[in-house]
């Protein structure tokens, strides 16, 4: 793995990240095409930086709004509190199971099979990528049809729409292909959340769930056998941070593409571009990727 490839696999995983098209599925749609092994300890090295990147970025973006809904009074820090940790645990309660029985059910006998080993195959990941399209139209085309107008206020999110964002997050988990921020910004749009209320809160769910996926991937790298001693894996960490770095940026400018096209009515096009991508990874699954 070169500066060229942390590159492209940076700027893919920081525009794929935090736009509604599942970086998962560019960034092994894009290993694949470059010849690399997404098991390989450096590439779990470089995706755990990748992550904290678009983490930032995320961060960065959302600040100035988070402060002004979230964090002008205790009541509404009270309020967001409960949301997010009742959101996140459903996350937790539903996509853990998931994950855990789909690893027993398809690595039966295999002692050291995980999800990410399963759901890296092109077959899989078009029928989520087309899933997470079909669900993004449905809410554009809902968000578009609908003659109602009202305020942030208004729309403003409550416990039962939180907790139905927070269980289509734990859908997400497991597979491969199907967008979370597309997911939840999506439901919350067909709950009648405000659009950018929904869109705050779903990157505040992600903000919250990207230290457990970091987690996640780090103790993949620690129980990795490849990388024996220090100065290998030392190797690899410089690398992983230019990337890092360059999906932080990559990340801000997704953010605001999201943001314009969110606000702008064009939603929809996101799915259209989903269900394009699945096709265009069922293609290269027959090619023999």
């Amino acid at each position: 793995m070169n500066l060229f490839h942390i590159l492209i696999l940076a700027i893919v995983q920081g525009l794929t990240e935090l736009l509604p098209v599942s970086s998962s599925a560019h960034v092994v749609v894009a290993e694949k095409l470059l010849g690399l092994d997404p098991s390989s300890p450096p590439m779990t090295l470089l995706l755990v930086m990748l992550h904290t990147g678009t983490m930032f970025a995320v961060i960065v973006y959302f600040w100035s709004q988070w402060r002004a809904t979230y964090f002008h009074s205790m009541a509404a820090f009270k309020k967001f509190a409960v949301l997010i940790i009742l959101a996140s645990v459903l996350t937790g309660l539903i996509g853990y199971p998931i994950i855990k029985i789909i690893e027993k059910t398809a690595f039966r006998g295999a002692p050291h099979g995980e999800i990410e080993d399963l759901f890296s195959h092109l077959a899989l990941i078009a029928p989520a990528l087309a899933a997470a399209g079909i669900l993004i139209l449905i809410a554009g085309i809902f968000e578009r049809r609908s003659t109602a107008r009202t305020s942030d206020e208004a729309n403003d999110l409550n416990a039962k729409q939180a907790g139905i964002i927070g269980a289509v997050q734990g859908l997400c988990l497991p597979f491969r292909g199907f967008s979370r921020s597309g997911a939840t910004i999506s439901t919350g749009m067909l709950l009648k959340v405000a659009k950018s209320r929904a869109e705050s809160f779903s990157f505040a769910l992600a903000v919250v769930l990207t230290p457990a996926v970091v987690a996640r991937e780090a103790m993949r790298l620690v129980r990795a056998e490849h990388i024996s001693g220090t100065a290998s894996f030392a190797s690899a960490v410089f690398p992983s941070l230019i990337g890092a770095v360059f999906a932080f940026l990559a990340g801000l400018i997704a953010l605001k593409w999201l943001s314009r096209w969110l606000e702008g009515g064009r939603w929809y096009l996101f799915g259209i571009y989903c269900l394009f991508a699945a096709a265009s990874v069922f293609y290269l699954h027959h090619l023999g990727y």
